[in-house]
This record gives structure tokens, C-alpha cells and sequence, in this order.
């Protein structure tokens, strides 16, 4: 495919507008029954302008930084369409974060302008509020806050942009250049301190190219956004969806999800493997509770799905019995997944970590495509994905176009092209440890590439075991395979210079207190089934059966069960990834209690 070289976002953005100024551009829910609002190409860009003029009139000039500290919704959008049109530099910081986190990237990235999405977030920088100094104003998506001129609504802000004129906004538009830098996206550090890696103008126009280009959009689609758009991972999906003229739904919160999700009926949608997890344990479950007839109708759909799987990874014809079996699975059982998600999707992508080959094949023989991707924020999160009719199980496909792609000695997965980020702010040695001499972004992944130029990732150079019997070791395909088991949410894999592997976990809050009330164990909060005998050979038993699908040196000997990882215990990332570091240094007790003669 041919890569157009537009001179800036607002360039592409314009294109979309002038193509399609009638169709919908973004809706968001009001309530579960569906109720929305919505705006189409031509709203919206009067509303960019708009936005981008109340930027100036707040004295932001080009390559200065704006905070904005959300759940993802409309308002992030256009706040960040705004600034990047008028050459500032959004700064995106999770909603999950806390103050300490977002006074730390606030003050690194050198930004001078806050918007938040409501009280939560606004009391977050007033704790903070003598400790940002260069913030000069903030401004708030939802609600009002009265008798302080620091703090403004959006509604107020959006007015500030009257006094600019339109020759003003559209001399500074020409001024943004493909080199200039568009965000800083903060890496979500599972080691040491956040990065901020600098994307540009040319990263976003080129990756948003590439990856449309790998994708069957289609005229009328309609995707479905609920991943949190301080990650790039999301917004490279919402430039791309702008660059085609499709049609963005918000979810209203994590919480929402399952009701948004059926009133948006999306076409495709983006997600993390984490929520394909919660939802092939949540129809396991759902069918295991119903038992008898029911239990069998399933597991004998299941593995009709599993049949139908095997002919499309396999490409091979589709037997006429195997059909006609197939659409009696679905008029029974693979229907009601599809109803749960819309009623009219094509396929889902899944990125940011491995998703499991088994509930990527399960979902598969459900009719449900998910076409997993490969991306990090220092590539704008994309390098490869596989196809809707080029497509396996454990790999993560070809990369882009315009993406180049080899491995290094080592092992190491190196990338070059027009979406690798210009460096790290402010950190020219972090910056000089990420490329190599020729110019390749090391990726830190280990992997292969086969004859077709399929990528499939093997571990993490960082997170690789080598055990004292010197087995080479990758934990994470060991840790997705186990988190398979509706009983366990969290699992961190242990054995570096050990004997053999053990295992710290978390349960699924859900299903261990549905097996405990069904088992009649006595208990008044959760966290007392954590040291529960009976829940411990519940996970036993689950461990042993995930461990007859491993090579002996990868079973898991020995586990300790723990509270949950959570963002406010500092032990995940905003992005759901495990701080090892942290985790190992805090049950150090408990892992060392697992070798005893270590």
C-alpha cells in the first residue's frame, strides 16, 4: 500500500471530514438503556477548532504540554485532537494513577495545563496542587467547582476560544510540521520510573496508515473503545478508525462494558487479552453451573467449535457434516456469545500482552475472530497483527507495511520504520540503551520470524528464567495458560537460578466465592479463603491439571496463594502488568518458604 505523506494530523483529519462531514463520528452512552449522544466528522472538527482556539487563548503555545487525566471518553478525544492540530503535546496519564504518580509526570514532562475528568481526579491534583507549580490551569470534563479561577468547566473553556480568530488558528495549523511531536506517552513501568517516550506527528500519520492498511474496514463500521486512552495502544486504534471515517463508541466506565457493549453492536473492537479471560471463564462457568443436559449440549458444541477452528488455522475445506453440525452448535450455544457482544462483529483485535492459543482457538470455533497484534508505546504500539484471512493461534503476524522486522543474535526482536518514537524525554541514556548503533529499536521481546514473515513471540528478555539446572524458561506463556482456570485471576511465576519453577497467586474473587458457598465453606470475608485448606487444594487441583499441558521443567512445583495485585498495593501497571520486582521483594518470605533447601 502507498504511504501518504500528510503534512500534519489536522491534514488527515480534514480529509476524513471533507469525505464524510454526515457520518457519525463518535456516540457515547447515558445510561444502560442505551440512550446516546453523539456527534458526526463535521461537528466534531468545529469542535476541534474550537477547542484548539480556547488553547491559545490560555496562552498554549506550540510544544507545550497538556495533561489530561481521564477514563476515556468524547472529551479525551477532542482535547487531544485539539492540541494536536495547534502543535501543543497531549500528555495522557491513567485514571488509575495516584497524586504521587501524576505529580511525578506533570512535573517531568514540563506541562502547564490539567484537564481532568471529574472530582475524583480533580482532588488528586489539589492534593498535589503546591507541588505543580508551571500547571496554570485546570479544567473539568464533568461538573463544576466553584470559588476557585484555577479550576474552570469545559464549557467555560470552550468559550475562552471566541476572542481567537480563524486566520489565527489556521496560521498555527500550517506551523505544525510531520517532525514536531505530538504526545509523550509515559511508559507504565514495571521497573524503575516511568518513560516518557516521545511520539510525533509523523509516528501517529504513518502507524495510523499502516495499520488501517492491515484491516477489512468497511463503509458504515462501527468499533467500540473502552481501553484507557493514556495508553497509545488506544489512540492509535482512534486515529486509525479516524483515518478510515468509521464510527468510535465509548463505553461508560470499566463497569459498563458487558451493557455498552450490546447497545454499540460494534463491527470489530480493540482489547486486552485480560477481558478475553474474564470472559471465556465467565462462559465456562456459566455453562459448568447449569450442569447436565445443558453441560453436555456445550462441551459437545465446544468441540464442533474446536473441529471448525482446526479447518481455518489449518485452511482446509469445511467438511458438509462438520458445517451442518457447526450451525447446530450455533442456533444452540455460539449465538448467545454473539448476542453478548452486539450481535454484528466481524472481529476483535487483541493486544498490549500474549492472549492464551487455547481461548484464542476457543473463541475462534465460537465465531468470534480475534486477530492478535503485537505493538509497544515506543513503536506507537503497532508492528504487527495478523490477518482476517491470513491468521494463527500463538503467533502475532506479519508486520505492517512500511515495518521492518528481524532478530537480533540474541534473540531479540528488532524493529525500524516511521513509527519508532524520536526518544525518551529528558533521558538521553535510557534513550541510547533502547536502539541500537545501526538504528533498530530494541524491543526487549525474544522471538521468531518463519517464512511467511509471521512473528511469534517466545519471552521477555527481562522476565526470562534460567533455572540452576540451566532451562531457559519464558514465564509469561506459562502464567497465561494457568490464568486459563476460572479460579485463579493473578499468577507470577518464580525459578530464576532455582531448582524448579513455583508460583505466587491471586484467586478470582467470583468463582472461589461460588465454589465456597457451594461447598458450604464458613467464611465472612474473602480474604479468610485465602488461607482456606479446601481452596488450596482447589488451586492444587487446577495447577496439576494446567501442568500435564507443560514440559516438566515448566510445571509449577509449589504456590503460595495472596491478595490481589492492585495498582494502589503498587504492585500491577496501569496496564495491568505484574511489577515482578516488587512482588518478588514483598513476599520474598514466601517465596523462599517454597525452596527449602535453596
Amino acid at each position: 500500500m502507498r504511504i501518504i505523506d500528510y503534512q500534519n494530523i489536522h491534514q488527515m483529519l480534514k480529509k476524513t471530514v471533507e469525505a464524510k462531514p454526515d457520518v457519525t463520528a463518535y456516540r457515547w452512552f447515558l445510561d444502560a438503556a442505551g440512550t446516546s449522544e453523539s456527534v458526526t466528522w463535521a461537528e466534531y472538527y468545529e469542535q476541534v477548532k474550537q477547542a484548539a482556539k480556547s488553547l491559545m487563548a490560555l496562552d498554549v503555545k506550540k510544544n507545550d504540554k497538556v495533561i489530561i487525566l481521564s477514563y476515556s471518553c468524547y472529551k479525551w478525544v477532542l482535547t487531544d485532537m485539539a492540541d494536536l492540530i495547534s502543535g501543543a503535546v497531549t500528555v495522557g496519564i491513567y485514571q488509575s494513577n495516584l497524586p504521587e504518580d501524576c505529580k511525578y509526570i506533570i512535573n517531568h514532562s514540563d506541562s502547564v495545563l490539567v484537564f481532568v475528568q471529574n472530582q475524583t481526579q480533580l482532588d488528586k491534583i489539589l492534593e498535589i496542587r503546591n507541588e505543580i507549580p508551571n500547571i496554570r490551569k485546570v479544567i473539568l470534563f464533568e461538573g463544576d467547582y466553584k470559588g476557585d479561577d484555577w479550576i474552570i468547566n469545559y464549557d467555560t473553556f470552550m468559550q475562552l476560544g471566541k476572542k481567537i480568530t480563524e486566520k489565527d488558528l489556521q496560521q498555527r495549523i500550517k506551523e505544525v510540521k510531520p517532525d514536531d511531536v505530538a504526545t509523550f506517552v509515559y511508559t507504565s513501568g514495571t521497573t524503575g520510573v516511568p518513560k516518557g517516550a516521545v511520539i510525533t506527528q509523523d509516528n501517529i500519520i504513518f502507524t495510523s496508515q499502516s495499520a488501517g492498511g492491515c484491516a477489512d474496514v468497511r463503509e458504515g463500521d462501527e468499533t467500540f473503545l473502552f481501553l484507557p486512552l493514556a495508553h497509545i495502544f488506544a489512540r492509535t486504534l482512534v486515529n486509525t478508525t479516524m483515518l478510515v471515517g468509521a464510527t468510535t463508541n465509548f463505553a461508560r466506565s470499566m463497569d459498563t462494558i458487558v451493557e455498552d457493549l450490546k447497545n454499540a453492536r460494534p463491527h470489530w473492537f480493540p482489547s486486552v487479552p485480560r477481558i478475553y479471560e474474564k470472559v471465556y471463564s465467565k462462559v465456562i462457568s456459566g455453562a459448568e453451573a447449569k450442569g447436565g443436559v445443558a453441560l453436555k449440549i456445550f462441551n459437545w458444541a465446544r468441540s464442533v467449535g474446536d473441529e471448525m477452528a482446526d479447518c481455518l488455522l489449518e485452511k482446509k475445506p469445511i467438511p458438509f457434516g462438520l458445517s451442518l453440525k457447526y450451525k447446530l452448535a450455533t442456533k444452540l450455544v455460539f449465538h448467545k456469545i454473539h448476542e453478548a457482544l452486539g450481535g454484528r462483529l466481524r472481529f476483535c483485535i487483541s493486544g498490549a500482552a500474549p492472549l492464551d492459543p487455547q481461548i484464542a482457538k476457543f473463541f475462534i470455533g465460537a465465531g468470534v475472530l480475534i486477530l492478535e497484534g503485537l505493538g509497544m508505546t515506543e513503536n506507537t504500539s503497532f508492528t504487527n497483527v495478523n490477518r482476517e484471512n491470513n491468521f494463527r493461534v500463538g503467533w502475532v503476524g506479519p508486520p505492517g507495511p512500511g515495518i521492518e522486522q528481524k532478530i537480533a543474535e540474541d534473540g531479540e526482536i528488532l524493529y525500524k520504520g516511521r513509527n519508532v518514537m524520536r526518544e525518551y524525554y529528558k533521558m538521553p541514556e535510557e534513550t541510547a540503551k533502547t536502539f541500537t548503533k545501526d538504528g533498530w529499536l530494541r524491543t526487549g521481546d525474544l522471538g521468531e520470524i518463519d517464512s511467511e514473515n509471521f512473528l511469534r513471540i517466545t519471552g521477555r528478555k527481562k522476565d526470562l528464567i534460567i533455572t540452576s539446572g540451566g532451562k531457559n524458561i519464558a514465564p509469561s506463556a506459562i502464567e497465561g495458560h494457568i490464568a486459563t482456570s476460572k479460579y485463579i485471576n493473578q499468577i507470577a511465576v518464580i525459578g530464576d537460578k532455582r531448582k524448579y519453577l513455583t508460583a505466587l497467586v491471586t484467586l478470582d474473587q467470583e468463582n472461589v466465592t461460588a465454589y465456597a458457598k457451594e461447598k458450604g465453606i464458613s467464611f465472612t470475608r474473602f480474604d479468610e479463603l485465602l488461607k482456606n485448606d479446601e481452596i488450596h487444594k482447589l488451586i492444587e487441583s487446577e495447577i496439576a491439571e494446567k501442568n500435564k499441558k507443560l514440559a516438566k521443567h515448566e510445571t509449577i512445583k509449589k504456590f503460595t496463594i495472596v491478595p490481589e495485585f492492585t495498582i494502589d498495593n503498587k504492585m500491577i501497571t496501569p496496564t495491568m502488568k505484574v511489577k515482578k520486582n516488587i512482588v518478588f521483594e514483598i513476599y520474598k518470605n514466601e517465596i523462599d518458604a517454597m525452596y527449602p533447601k535453596d
